[in-house]
């Protein structure tokens, strides 16, 4: 996917980047092609890091132990670029109407409407909440 001649910026949602890192089936093919060719234009958000550190705690997700402790080495090595959460990120994500309650799903959201990011994930609800989505 490109407008233009630019490549599109991407924001992976938490599930996306897990399943890249696993190289998992669940990612499809076009999904790992748009990513593997962005030329790193790719962010991972910070609340995914804390979205797998939480998970990771409560024991959903206990083979992350080796991502937790080295986030930020995962991220340089697939040249994916980190997006810190602002003021503003949290005012968007905390204003956003409907009913959608998980937090990290509404700050990735925000985060992807306010720095112009389309989204990578499989969460068809962000489609009510107007994300720009690639699946």
């Amino acid at each position: 996917m490109r407008l233009g001649n630019d490549k599109v910026r991407l924001l992976l949602d938490t599930h996306t980047l897990l399943w890249w890192l696993s190289d998992d089936r669940a990612l499809p093919a076009s999904c790992k092609r748009l990513i593997a060719q962005s030329g790193g234009s790719t962010f991972v958000s910070a609340v995914s890091a804390w979205e797998i550190a939480t998970k990771f705690r409560l024991g959903k997700l206990p083979s992350a132990s080796e991502l937790v402790q080295d986030f930020g080495g995962y991220l340089e090595r697939d040249r994916f670029l980190s997006l810190p959460v602002s003021r503003e990120h949290g005012i968007r994500a905390g204003l956003l109407p409907g009913p959608l309650r998980d937090p990290f799903d509404r700050m990735l959201i925000a985060q992807a409407e306010i720095e112009g990011l389309a989204l990578v994930s499989n969460e068809k609800v962000f489609d009510q909440y107007g994300a720009r989505r690639v699946w």
